[in-house]
């Protein structure tokens, strides 16, 4: 009886763990790196995943907002995607600060340029979902 009781106990904790691994929330680093493979692999629908409805995206210079909304971000990256067969984002160094991730870009194939770019990008995270993203363009 005991026997049982015992294999019962380490069943309901093994189901515990389980359960508690498969909840755990993503971290603001991983909802940043998987937004940046789903970029780099022009996957609009993995891109979006980590996209909050609200997502705003400023220019850090002038303070402006340059897109706001879900279904705008989705439109503008769409197009990307299409216009961009080469794309790919190399990350040159990346900080995290609590919910905040910055990282360096060396951005390669945009709109089908040999012209890379460089851009430091500012992520807000908050429950899985990038609300809020500041573009710091490199000055010419």
């Amino acid at each position: 009886m005991l026997k049982n009781l015992y294999l019962y106990l380490v069943a309901g904790l093994s189901l515990l763990v389980l359960h508690s691994v498969a909840a755990q929330e993503m971290s603001p680093e991983e909802v940043v790196q998987k937004q940046l493979e789903a970029y780099n692999n022009r996957d609009i629908d993995g891109f979006m995943s980590v996209i909050d409805q609200k997502i705003t995206m400023y220019d850090f210079s002038s303070g402006e907002i340059t897109l706001q909304g879900y279904e705008a971000c989705k439109k503008v990256y769409q197009a990307l995607f299409e216009a961009s067969p080469n794309l790919h984002s190399q990350i040159l160094t990346r900080t995290v600060f609590e919910n905040k991730v910055i990282d360096h870009e060396y951005i390669t194939g945009r709109k089908g340029s040999t012209t890379p770019i460089e851009l430091v990008l500012i992520y807000e995270v908050n429950n899985e979902k990038i609300i809020k993203m500041t573009v710091i363009r490199k000055q010419k």
